[in-house]
This record gives structure tokens, sequence and C-alpha cells, in this order.
């Protein structure tokens, strides 16, 4: 697969629906994830403005994010979110395909396990537990194997 960049690519219109997002407790510290992300598709430009809206009051605003292509048809380079942009980049070696990063302009990065919108309510809601839990130390595509969730991992494919 390889990712598309849509530089033309807008932000659909209408309300931006409520995220679904798990973090590590305030003061704990992270494990090896800093919690979970469970978006409602595989498109970026509707799914990122939620996130950082969530983010960006506790977090500083979201600058930039970066993912692994195994997950978003297009990855757009930027996307509007209220009052400013988010730069979008990818990384199909070097990033774990069922995770996401998030910079924020504090500076903060977060690394998120991306639970797979087609995820049920129940696996996702143990996923969203585990990743934000202090004590894992799994990156996330061990995470949703373990939990028998299909995975982004461009091995899963063999």
């Amino acid at each position: 697969m390889t990712a598309t960049s849509d530089p033309t690519a807008s932000r659909p219109p209408g309300p931006e629906p409520p995220v679904r997002l798990s973090l590590t407790p305030e003061g704990a510290t992270p494990g090896r994830l800093d919690g979970a992300w469970w978006p409602r598709s595989h498109d970026l430009l509707s799914e990122l403005p939620p996130l950082a809206a969530a983010l960006d009051p506790k977090w500083g605003k979201i600058t930039r994010v970066t993912v692994n292509p195994r997950h978003w048809p297009v990855i757009p380079r930027r996307v509007p979110v209220a009052g400013h942009v988010i730069h979008v980049g990818w990384f199909e070696e070097e990033q774990d395909a069922d995770e996401v990063v998030v910079c924020s302009f504090i500076p903060l990065r977060l690394e998120l396990l991306v639970i797979p919108p087609e995820a049920e309510a129940s696996a996702a809601e143990r996923l969203m537990t585990a990743a934000s839990d202090p004590a894992n130390t799994r990156p996330g595509t061990d995470l949703l194997t373990a939990e028998g969730v299909p995975t982004a991992d461009p091995r899963a494919d063999g």
C-alpha cells in the first residue's frame, strides 16, 4: 500500500463526532504507550479535528501527527483544526503500523495505539485500558494481536 497525499482536501462539513480516547492517568509515568485512540473511520480529515479538540486544552496545540499509512488510504499533508493546522507525516518502516505519534506546541509527544474503527466495542474498551496502563510494555501491534483484533501490521499480509 502506498500513502497518498491530497493537497486540495478540506475538512468535510458537519459537527465533529466525539473522540474515543484513553490516556495514561495524570501523574503516572506512561508505559510503552501513552494511551489509545479509537477513530470512527480511516479518514484523517474527519478524525484528526476531534482528536486535536480533546488534546489541545491539556497538552497544547497539536502541531504534528505521524502515522503509518496502513490504516489511512489518504494522508493529507495538512489538516485544518480550530484555529490552527496539523501537519501530517507518515513512516512505513519506522513507525508501528498500529500507532500514531502526536506532537504538540509545548513540546509534548504522545504515542497512541490506533484501534481499528471496525473493532468490536468490548475489545476496543479492553485495548483502551491496556494501552493507557502505566505498566504496559507492549507496542500497539502486540496489544491488538493479543486481543484478537486484526492489525494493520504489514507482517499480517504474508
